[in-house]
């Protein structure tokens, strides 16, 4: 008598629960490997698109804007948590600025053949921190004519190696382009610092800082959607008249509110601030436009992704700090 259940031939085997398990497996890992393929293929699609996306935003704006606001956005918060919980932690910061600063104007101005030395620039930066901010203006002009004598006469002492030697007037010009470094990096840039340790001088270099911002979003934003007419096409062939207005429009607003809401000044004390400082940050501005253009480069670095170097985006900054100074003296 057969063994095989009811309606089943004796030759037909029946599935066993090991059988079934497997082939249930097999089936799980066949639509697992499905989505996960899937799933690959919309990550791969996604990243196409976003990338299209950004190479018609590059060529459009002339940047990785993604990159530039990301940069943007952690500078000014070690800028801003800096002024507000210590002022004396903005020596970090400034420090570390200025002495980028002049590590990439030197480098930039010996890429075009001027024989700058490096090191001192760098280090005498440095030190013209700690004597602005704790010595003031006293301690800034000690540094700025300690860091031209050293400065100038490093290069000098190159001279008894061989590689370093060249003629008078090339000497000469490898002076000058040191002692410029000092003026446009150092001096300039160590008036934050000097704001800063002033009374109510945090909140001053603050304001300062967020004029300047608006100054440059403003001509950014506006110039990019409405710029037709070039406001100095010798100098700068991107720079507008429609971002000009833009950047006086956004300067004066940003002026207004914070001489109102930081500085206890009247409101319309932000308009005499905010037209300073449009004029400064402007010749600021298009002034590292003239030296870049006279270096024959793009940005002075690429350090910063989206925006080139540090000098690319304090270069409004530098002016504006002496007259946001001046302006400080003035009223207080």
């Amino acid at each position: 008598m057969s063994d095989a259940p009811d309606g089943a031939r004796p030759d037909e085997s029946v599935p066993t629960p090991k059988t079934t398990l497997g082939s249930r497996r097999a089936d799980f890992d066949a639509r697992a490997q499905a989505a996960r393929h899937d799933l690959e293929n919309q990550i791969r699609s996604r990243r196409a698109q976003l990338g299209a996306r950004n190479e018609k935003l590059t060529a459009r704006t002339g940047r990785n804007l993604p990159a530039a606001i990301a940069v943007g956005v952690g500078l000014g918060a070690a800028v801003l948590l800096s002024l507000i919980f210590e002022p004396a932690f903005f020596m970090i910061v400034a420090g570390a600025l200025i002495g980028s600063l002049c590590f990439e104007l030197t480098s930039a101005l010996r890429f075009a053949g001027r024989d700058v030395p490096r090191l001192p620039s760098v280090l005498v930066g440095l030190a013209m921190v700690p004597l602005s901010f704790v010595f003031g203006v006293q301690g800034q002009w000690l540094g700025l004519v300690g860091g031209v004598l050293v400065v100038s006469l490093w290069r000098v002492a190159e001279l008894v190696r061989p590689s370093h030697r060249k003629p008078a007037s090339v000497v000469w010009r490898d002076i000058g382009a040191g002692v410029f470094v000092q003026i446009y990096c150092s001096f300039l840039g160590s008036f934050m610092l000097v704001l800063a340790a002033e009374p109510n001088g945090a909140n001053w270099t603050l304001a300062t800082l967020i004029i300047v911002i608006a100054v440059d979003t403003g001509a950014y934003a506006t110039g990019l959607n409405f710029g037709k007419h070039p406001m100095a096409p010798r100098i700068s062939p991107k720079k507008t008249w429609e971002g000009f207005a833009g950047s006086v429009a956004a300067s004066l607003i940003a002026a207004v509110l914070t001489s109102w809401l930081m500085l206890d000044e009247p409101w319309w004390f932000g308009f005499v601030l905010g037209g300073v400082i449009i004029v400064t940050a402007t010749i600021g501005d298009l002034s590292e436009s003239l030296i870049k253009r006279d270096l024959g480069i793009k940005d002075i670095s690429t350090w910063l992704p989206g925006h080139g170097g540090f000098l690319d985006r304090l270069d409004s900054t530098l002016p504006s700090a002496a007259a946001a100074y001046a302006l400080y003296l003035l009223v207080t």
